[in-house]
């Protein structure tokens, strides 16, 4: 299914003479990678403690921001020789801890509705974890959509400017979430069927 993660090649291009710049200046992918982390952390702490509609434009700004760090600490590590096994780690688990802290605040808010924005969470977790189990049976990590990590960021981007500016969506916003959990649920179903269909074509004739 697409997705906007598609769309990563051409943000990587426009963000690669920044990565070699970072470079340059002796900036390391795990750097970027925990910056990213502390900035999710700060954002969330922010929504929670001020629960603001006008805190809800600090959303769509550091989601995106947090995209731009992602894709930049994918390139320092890949083309300037940075790997490393904490690296890994960190590239994992530093977007588990970031989506949670950016979106479990919301359950505090009178717009959204808590038992389902817990359950979005968990889903995504689990969605991450899909991706990474992949690697476990031999199949490449999996990024399928619809509802990755890229779709998360834009479709929370977006409500929270929304709801910032004033558009009244909020009676709609519970049925919005039921969609975000459903493609959640068919993201994990799409890595699990893709890694399976991945191993298959390498051992079919």
């Amino acid at each position: 299914m697409p997705s906007v993660y598609d769309l990563k090649p051409k943000f990587q291009a426009l963000l690669r003479p920044i990565a070699n710049a970072l470079a340059r200046a002796g900036v390391t992918a795990n750097q970027v990678t925990v910056a990213a982390m502390l900035l999710s952390f700060a954002t969330g702490a922010a929504i929670f403690f001020y629960r603001t509609p006008r805190t809800l434009l600090l959303l769509p700004i550091v989601l995106f921001v947090r995209m731009a760090l992602n894709a930049i600490d994918g390139m320092l590590a890949r083309e300037h020789n940075q790997k490393t096994a904490l690296g890994a780690i960190l590239n994992e688990l530093g977007d588990v801890f970031s989506d949670s802290a950016l979106y479990l605040p919301l359950a505090v808010l009178p717009a959204f509705y808590a038992p389902l924005i817990v359950l979005i969470v968990l889903f995504a977790v689990i969605s991450e974890m899909t991706g990474v189990v992949a690697t476990q049976i031999g199949a490449s990590r999996r990024y399928d959509g619809p509802m990755g990590k890229s779709d998360r960021a834009f479709v929370f981007g977006a409500l929270g400017l929304l709801l910032a500016l004033g558009v009244p969506i909020a009676p709609y916003l519970v049925y919005i979430l039921w969609i975000v959990l459903a493609l959640l649920f068919t993201t994990i179903l799409n890595r699990s069927r893709c890694a399976l269909a991945e191993l298959r074509s390498r051992t079919s004739p």
